[in-house]
């Protein structure tokens, strides 16, 4: 046992007359010793009701004869961080949680441990803790929030969002507005569509890391309780068989993890999120992989932003286990990987026999909503290391583009000059210098995208960015072009009237000016240091990869 390193022996006094000042017995030293780490606090919407998650996961640790020990991390709302200065920490906060996780289950040797999570970013840091450490360790988080209602259709945040485009235009004024802000979030837990926090939490069962029902089970459920008390008593079964995180986390969890992905319409920020949780277990994945698993495994569901289903839906359809099923009657799945429930998802299956209880939310593997998945990779002379985009929620009418560039370098100025009206039919609005290292951070912007889809002009007019985007934004919205601005990628030297071409079919993202013109204007880039105050972010920008590569830390 790894608690052993201070429970036991002479030279151990000390370090039990500390434990005992928690109120700790002798028989719950004797006991395994159970980190609970929980992201809970009271200005994130998804984390507000964490300590009743907490509080049913260590009961079920007791009931299985363990002793379960609280301890917090950190945990961002983008929804709130969203178009301002705090953004520029969401995606670094990742990195921190991981190391926050590593650091107090090392400095206090726990044999094992649950994780609980909600939110965008906390997912993807605790996945990683978990890889990192590689003790018995099961992810259980806080579980989706409901949708809202509004003259008796759903709606969710991005309602909200695209909304203060809708009253820039006239088609709803500022009272409507308000009622959307009042309705469309009604209590606890992650925002109700396929954004990056469901999309997180999903993946999480798809890798065979948290139990079934995990993505979908709403948060106001008392099966979400449920659910925590198991993964309580799961762990101790982890424990028991010695059961790792890397012994279940293969190359076939890595394929099935991304075609679960593709299936589903996730958000584009599970490619900056699956690369670095991979590399935790010395797995490395490129682009390359979502692309060409996207092209083979088809699109079978359409939640919110590219339809109007949510989470609650999808979990009444079935969840994720029945969207595994159907990938499986194609062979598109490894059903012999292992899972936290200490069985294969094969057997997962068997035992649980999962079926599709509404083909209007979960397609039919034979009648797909398309026969490619979610998120397609392009590449070209704009984006040669690649750039992403959530392909189920482009328009028809945008899948195949050339337009005119309008150049920002900043988030700010290209808000304002789409609200100030200023953004016409056939521009391809580009923002740069929002990387992991020009941000720096890699600001999500869902604020241009929801005011280019409220306005109207979502079917018209494309964004481009090295920056990233909100797992609620539709529309034809290119981030993570790589290499980034600050890095002297393309992107840095386009011009106002440039001529960009889209062609998300072929997967091609191009600048239209002649070759030696760009090596010529690449040759005479000046680059430019960009002021930072935090500390904390001057040195994210240092060691920050390429979001090619997860923006995740350098070695």
């Amino acid at each position: 046992m790894r608690s052993h390193k201070m429970t036991r022996g002479l030279e151990k006094a000390p370090h039990r007359s500390l434990l005992y000042a928690l109120g700790l017995t002798r028989e719950e030293l004797k006991r395994p010793l159970i980190g609970v780490v929980n992201s809970a606090n009271e200005i994130v919407p998804g984390h507000l009701h964490l300590d009743q998650i907490a509080q049913a996961v260590k009961a079920g640790v007791r009931m299985a004869g363990g002793t379960p020990i609280e301890f917090p991390t950190i945990g961002v709302c983008d929804g709130l961080a969203m178009n301002h200065e705090g953004m520029r920490f969401s995606l670094p906060s990742r990195e921190l949680i991981a190391d926050s996780i590593e650091i107090m289950a090392t400095a206090h040797p726990f044999d094992g441990l649950v994780l609980i999570p909600n939110c965008d970013k906390v997912v993807p840091g605790m996945l990683m803790a978990m890889l990192r450490l590689d003790i018995p360790a099961i992810l259980i988080s806080g579980g989706p929030m409901l949708a809202g209602e509004y003259q008796g259709r759903p709606i969710d945040l991005i309602s909200v969002f695209e909304g203060v485009g809708q009253v820039k235009t006239g088609q709803i004024d500022e009272n409507e507005l308000e009622e959307l802000e009042l309705k469309a979030c009604p209590g606890c837990g992650s925002c109700s569509g396929m954004f990056t926090a469901n999309s997180m939490n999903c993946l999480a069962e798809a890798i065979g890391l948290a139990l079934p029902g995990n993505g979908t089970i709403p948060a106001i459920s008392s099966n979400r309780i449920h659910l925590a008390k198991q993964a309580g008593m799961q762990i101790m079964k982890l424990l028991e068989k010695n059961i790792t995180p890397r012994m279940i986390v293969t190359e076939k969890s890595v394929s099935n993890a991304v075609r679960v992905d593709m299936a589903l319409g996730c958000s584009t920020n599970t490619v900056l999120h699956l690369p670095a949780i991979f590399a935790e277990a010395e797995l490395e994945i490129d682009l390359d992989i979502f692309d060409s698993l996207s092209k083979t495994t088809p699109n079978l569901c359409r939640l919110s932003p590219a339809g109007q289903d949510h989470l609650e839906d999808l979990n009444r359809a079935g969840g994720i286990l029945a969207v595994i099923s159907e990938l499986s009657k194609k062979d598109l799945i490894n059903l012999d990987v292992l899972t936290v429930t200490g069985q294969t998802l094969g057997e997962n299956l068997n035992q649980l026999k999962p079926k599709v209880f509404d083909y209007n939310v979960i397609r039919s593997i034979d009648k797909p909503y398309s026969p490619e998945g979610g998120i397609a990779i392009l590449k070209g002379s704009l984006a040669p290391q690649g750039a992403v985009v959530k392909q189920s929620a482009v328009a028809p009418e945008m899948m195949q583009r050339t337009g005119t560039a309008r150049v920002f370098e900043s988030e700010e100025d290209a808000v304002a000059a789409i609200l100030g009206g200023q953004i016409k039919k056939g521009d391809v609005v580009i923002i740069r210098n929002e990387g992991p290292k020009g941000g720096p951070g890699m600001r999500e912007m869902l604020t241009p995208t929801s005011a280019i889809a409220g306005m109207g002009l979502d079917k018209d007019v494309a964004l481009i960015t090295d920056g990233r985007f909100s797992g609620g934004t539709r529309g034809a919205a290119i981030g993570h072009v790589s290499p980034e601005a600050a890095e002297g990628g393309p992107i840095a030297v386009v011009k106002d009237g440039d001529q960009i071409r889209i062609d998300i079919p072929a997967r091609i993202l191009d600048i239209l000016v002649p070759e030696d013109e760009l090596e010529a204007r690449l040759k005479n880039l000046q680059k430019t240091e960009k002021s930072i105050r935090s500390r904390f972010l001057r040195r994210y920008s240092k060691l920050a990869s390429s979001a090619a590569a997860g923006a995740r830390f350098k070695e």
